[in-house]
């Protein structure tokens, strides 16, 4: 299954990430830091409203038309010597890139970090190929050496790791003999993926946009390891999710300014990096031959329908970063490289509801999520309709669930039982309330009472008060 990382089930998930103290820390000063740093750097700007509004306009846009920016693309990547696959599955993608690796006899191959690439499970298709694949974005480079532990965030992937952690693994992997300290840490992964850098065959990388009128990619970084993965190896291959393409590239300038302060707080990253097919004769770097992958995997399915602006999403992590069930949760729990509201939203277009339809509920609908995305996406509407169809169309709802619901249902519409049931509230919730012991729902609202105390029925319902108040003349 695309994008799926372990197979616990969703409360299994939670219940791990719930009680995971360091983690839950690690998000909440993650999310302030960000936030802060996100609205100083929107509100430099003094329009920020009408920025958004540019982005969902050119992002919409682009979606209504993606078919004739796609062909445009592929065109002018063609002309300038680069080659072009549509992959219509993963395994479409993973068997294109891995017979490119086959045929440049390729035995080491380094990446930048990629979210396309960790949704096909491209690693783990070119390590069937015989290939040695090297993260080296830090964060993914970390994760990478300890035993693949997969993503937990869409713009720090190793957000749930502490600095002893990372000691720990460079120790136990690379004979590390230094201290946490994070300067120190950088430096030793610096040293060592510089010679993975000089000795690679083949560099992969992912796509923050494409730009159509001139069969561009351009990748937005900190670190510059995108920029050697690109200059170094004679062969170079990007993946980009087939809606990742703007038309010119005053549209990119636009939606990179948007991306980078809403992911990071920062007016440019340190590296914008555009890039134009296989290096002209008198280039001093880049590659000799350039392939370009465009993956669509459901991602068709979603155009047209009431979920397409869900395509909209630049990755930034806006939403992340602002949602209170993320803060207690945290990236695994969804079970998906995708996390937070914008995973909540896509995962289950893109893995189905089968595995994914506890996702739209992790969510408050607060709509902090829609307020912060810098391309407007309604995200918490989305949820919604999540969740509609999930009851109404694919009739995936609990069973307990529709028990309940048909129990309310003859309850509240009948007004004996209605009576009834209000008089009998109390006693009958007693239980799990913060006075008794018990203090622990049973089947759906184990989740509830397994964090907070249930809210305890009044012994006197309204129609009782009112009723008294009547009498005596109040």
């Amino acid at each position: 299954m695309a994008m799926k990382i372990g197979d616990e089930k969703f409360f299994e998930r939670v219940d791990k990430g719930v009680n995971n103290t360091f983690m839950r820390n690690a998000v909440v000063s993650a999310q302030e830091r960000m936030q802060g740093k996100r609205i100083l750097a929107t509100e430099e700007l003094g329009n920020w409203e009408e920025w958004r509004k540019l982005g969902e306009e050119i992002r919409t846009h682009t979606l209504e038309n993606l078919d004739y920016y796609l062909e445009q693309l592929s065109e002018n990547v063609k002309k300038r010597g680069g080659h072009v696959f549509f992959a219509s599955t993963k395994e479409e993608a993973n068997e294109y890139i891995s017979k490119v690796a086959k045929e440049k006899n390729a035995k080491k191959v380094v990446k930048s970090k990629s979210m396309v690439t960790e949704e096909i499970h491209l690693n783990s298709a070119l390590e069937k190929a015989g290939c040695e694949v090297i993260e080296t974005d830090l964060g993914e480079y970390i994760l990478q050496l300890d035993d693949h532990d997969p993503p937990s965030h869409i713009v720090v992937p190793a957000l749930h790791k502490n600095k002893e952690q990372i000691r720990d693994t460079f120790k136990e992997k690379r004979g590390y003999d230094k201290s946490e300290i994070p300067e120190e840490l950088a430096l030793f992964a610096r040293e060592q993926l510089r010679q993975e850098f000089l000795s690679a065959d083949l560099g992969i990388t992912g796509c923050n946009f494409a730009v159509a009128e001139s069969g561009s990619i351009s990748l937005v970084t900190n670190e510059g390891n995108a920029g050697l993965v690109t200059a170094l190896p004679k062969t170079q291959i990007t993946v980009m999710g087939m809606e990742r393409i703007v038309p010119t590239w005053e549209e990119l300038d636009i939606l990179v300014s948007l991306l980078c302060r809403s992911s990071v707080g920062q007016k440019l990253t340190s590296y914008i990096t555009g890039l134009t097919g296989p290096k002209d004769e008198g280039d001093v770097d880049g590659p000799e031959e350039f392939h370009l992958v465009i993956v669509d995997n459901g991602r068709s399915n979603i155009l047209g329908t009431e979920f397409q602006s869900a395509l909209n999403c630049i990755r930034c992590a806006a939403c992340v970063n602002v949602c209170p069930v993320y803060r207690h949760i945290g990236g695994h729990s969804y079970g998906s490289i995708y996390a937070g509201p914008i995973g909540a939203v896509l995962t289950p277009l893109l893995g189905g509801y089968e595995d994914y339809k506890e996702l739209p509920y992790a969510s408050s609908l607060c709509a902090a999520c829609t307020d912060a995305c810098p391309v407007k996406i309604p995200l918490h509407e989305l949820l919604i309709k999540h969740r509609r169809k999930i009851v109404e169309d694919e009739k995936k709802s609990p069973f307990a669930e529709k028990l309940a619901m048909k129990g309310y249902q003859l309850a509240a519409s009948s007004p004996s039982l209605y009576k009834a049931g209000t008089k009998s509230a109390s006693s009958v919730m007693a239980p799990f309330t913060q006075d008794n012991s018990i203090h622990k729902g049973p089947g759906p609202m184990k989740p509830w009472t397994d964090v907070r105390d249930f809210p305890a029925p009044n012994k006197e319902r309204f129609r009782d008060w009112y009723k008294k108040r009547n009498k005596g003349g109040e």
